[in-house]
């Protein structure tokens, strides 16, 4: 299958399920394995600070949000914690924070580069910087950056991010792909109004950004944000079809495969909704290095928490794949 127009997503994301789990999911999987092998790649991932300056108007993490509790995990327990990473055999590590300028910029570029000294693939999701600063996590040896740009439309962005803007972002993602760091970005799914035209603008703007790494997941506002009251959830069937449809368009990219199954309040670490995202194409998983304490409160979205190697491993058995340590 050629994936490359507007017209050709649509199409499948109009598919009725069944026929796109006949057609299109096995093909966009059978299409992984021949590329980059039938693996899927295990990372190590830690939320080391929940504080953010920002309102998005539905993530968890929000400033005005009182319904968790806010955290710092000190630098000395981040090196510990990649360093117990590094025993349980992981090469790749994944930390993401909130916007929180009382963490310390210095502190971020002396954790990458004691980090890199551990020799892990780092990637690194902190929020907007200058270009001075992309340059010098590039410079401490972050090997990708994650900045999603959430949704492809600039009012609609500006309307549920209100604490940064569009253009801005944009601006931000640009800068580090200039540095040379590798650019992870991605959208939110099935969020309120959004239609299937907008989501194909979504997936055409990860192909013009020539992303590495597709951070997508299905909206789910978290609890104590302005959003949370409608009660609307992603459609993880939309996901799906949308990891299909990025495999066939970048055979390469790594896409996430932390996805929610049937019921979205068991969260993002069911086996068999990680399985059923690896079937249609997506090849990342997450094992979280945060005591459980911690990690129910880096909420992003309700739920998040990734679970460790014994998921990993139940997840491979359903999905026929490899867990690769690289």
């Amino acid at each position: 299958m050629n994936m490359q127009t507007k017209q050709e997503i649509l199409e499948i994301l109009a598919m009725p399920t069944d026929d796109y789990w006949r057609e299109v999911a096995p093909f966009a999987k059978n299409l992984h394995a021949e590329k980059n092998g039938n693996k899927f790649l295990a990372t190590a991932m830690l939320g080391f600070t929940n504080i953010c300056k920002n309102m998005c108007l539905y993530c968890g993490m929000r400033a005005a949000n009182k319904e968790i509790k806010r955290y710092r995990v000190e630098k000395e327990d981040v090196l510990a914690s990649a360093k117990a990473a590094k025993e349980l055999g992981f090469k790749r590590i994944f930390l993401i924070s909130g916007e929180d300028p009382g963490y310390g910029f210095v502190n971020l570029v002396d954790i990458a580069q004691q980090i890199k000294d551990l020799g892990f693939y780092l990637i690194l999701a902190c929020g907007e910087f200058s270009k001075q600063q992309y340059k010098d996590l590039k410079n401490a040896g972050v090997d990708e950056y994650a900045l999603k740009f959430e949704m492809a439309q600039e009012d609609v962005f500006n309307r549920l991010n209100p604490s940064t803007d569009f253009s801005r972002r944009m601006q931000a993602i640009e800068w580090i792909k200039e540095t040379g760091m590798s650019l992870a970005s991605g959208n939110i799914i099935d969020y309120p109004g959004q239609t299937n035209e907008q989501l194909a603008q979504d997936i055409l703007l990860m192909r013009d950004l020539e992303i590495s790494w597709a951070p997508v997941i299905p909206y789910s506002p978290a609890k104590g944000t302005p959003m949370a009251a409608s009660g609307h959830i992603g459609s993880i069937e939309k996901t799906l079809k949308e990891i299909s449809i990025l495999r066939m368009m970048m055979p390469s990219v790594n896409i996430t495969a932390q996805q929610p199954g049937k019921d979205p309040s068991k969260g993002i670490s069911t086996p068999r909704g990680n399985a059923d995202a690896l079937l249609a194409g997506a090849n990342v998983l997450f094992a979280d290095m945060l005591p459980a304490a911690l990690a129910k409160n880096f909420s992003v979205f309700d739920n998040r928490a990734a679970l460790g190697l014994e998921n990993m491993e139940r997840v491979a058995e359903l999905s026929g794949m490899e867990l690769a340590w690289i």
